[in-house]
């Protein structure tokens, strides 16, 4: 359900604003610890910078920030709950959220939104992901919008433009493909984080994932659309023979060192990307349609309170994402998008070409596939599952027979 301002301002009303104005001068002592899933440098530059001039801001709050890797995240917040060992603040996909919601790991923060200046500036569809059972568990830090890399250079040389559908990217993948120069059509992850691409499939070839609470998968769909990407490696050849482990490092290390044509990712990679190569060689593209939906992913993420233990100044860090010169300094830093469109007017935004296709994307992307045991599923039993179709140890059919077996036991 959407959570508008309305609502929230109603949810709120036993607790109005001049009630918690001592409690935000409050937070502004304190230590509080931070759990984030950053990998890339440019994300630890960005990071970086928003904690300097949270530091400003805040001088008597001491933050502490710790990476946790993103295969282990939710391991980690799991043993955290358990142990009662939580940090204050954390990150929180938005396909994380229910987990967390139901393991009781994250707190609501639905009147302290009401109560926030800065509330209004976020669309109603910004809380979506956030939301469990008309209750807000994260505030809005960024968006990750989903598009493709492609080589332009190699495109405009063998007189290609970017693909728009699935039958042309398969084309033009195996069209670049040319093993004798180590050099394919695809960079595919099939290794950490490869499941959701297997989920962008299902839906794009016309199987929904899960409908009211109940796996919903459509067995024919998802077993062409299995196939087809599967086919990349397994038939085609157009991916490199690492595939099956690739993970973010890999694909995108083999995209910059000119051994893969086209890849797909989100835009907080643009500024890895322009620092490696040459303007020319690279441009940008949204993601190609699929035979039955155009699926690209526009994911916003969100910071969450675990710890209701100096909740304050926890809130402050968690809302400071929100200042448009915090926002600004992160979006310079990793490309990544402001969530709020009044920070992504920005001109440094709107007046540059490559995010042409992220604003087309805007259009028609949709947030990712949220339910309770979802991660889980993902992980555990998406991913080794389609590696063993990479690999050749089950076929399209046996695999999406397992992944449908182990949605609904995540469901049960």
């Amino acid at each position: 359900m959407i959570v508008d301002r309305r609502s929230l301002m109603k949810a709120a009303a036993a607790a109005p604003l001049a009630a918690l104005l001592p409690r935000i001068a409050a937070a502004q002592q304190g230590n509080i610890n931070y759990w984030h899933h950053f990998t890339s440098e440019t994300e630890f530059r960005g990071l970086e910078r928003v904690m300097a001039l949270f530091r400003t801001r805040y001088p008597n709050i001491r933050l502490t920030q710790e990476n946790i890797p993103n295969p282990e995240y939710m391991s980690k917040v799991t043993t955290a709950v358990v142990s009662n060992s939580r940090p204050n603040a954390a990150m929180v996909v938005a396909e994380r959220v229910n987990d967390m919601v139901a393991m009781g790991g994250l707190t609501d923060l639905t009147q302290r939104i009401a109560g926030w200046d800065r509330a209004a500036s976020f669309p109603a569809d910004r809380w979506r992901g956030a939301t469990v059972r008309d209750k807000v568990y994260g505030v809005p830090a960024f968006t990750f919008v989903d598009w493709m890399y492609y080589r332009k250079d190699w495109f405009d040389e063998a007189g290609l433009a970017p693909p728009r559908t699935f039958e042309e990217f398969q084309a033009a993948a195996i069209r670049m493909t040319d093993p004798a120069r180590n050099r394919f059509g695809f960079g595919l992850r099939g290794g950490a984080g490869g499941a959701a691409f297997v989920v962008d499939m299902f839906e794009s070839f016309g199987s929904p994932i899960v409908v009211e609470g109940r796996m919903a998968i459509d067995k024919p769909k998802a077993v062409q659309a299995l196939t087809f990407w599967s086919e990349l490696m397994t038939r085609h050849r157009a991916v490199p023979p690492s595939a099956p482990n690739d993970g973010y490092r890999q694909i995108m290390e083999a995209f910059k060192i000119g051994q893969t044509a086209m890849v797909w990712h989100h835009t907080g990679s643009l500024t890895e990307i322009a620092a490696a190569m040459r303007a020319g060689q690279y441009a940008t593209a949204p993601r190609p349609a699929g035979p039955a939906a155009h699926i690209a992913r526009l994911t916003y993420l969100f910071n969450g309170i675990m710890n209701p233990a100096n909740a304050d100044a926890a809130w402050a860090w968690i809302t400071f994402w929100a200042d448009p010169d915090a926002a600004i300094a992160f979006l310079d830093a990793t490309g990544y998008f402001p969530a709020s469109p009044q920070t992504a007017a920005d001109p440094r935004i709107t007046g540059n070409p490559l995010y042409v296709a992220a604003v087309e994307t805007t259009r028609f992307g949709r947030l990712p596939p949220a339910f309770v045991g979802a991660a889980g599923w993902f992980d555990n039993v998406v991913l080794p599952e389609f590696q063993k179709v990479l690999v050749g140890n089950a076929t399209p059919t046996a695999a999406v027979d397992a992944m449908v077996r182990g949605l609904e036991a995540a469901l049960r």
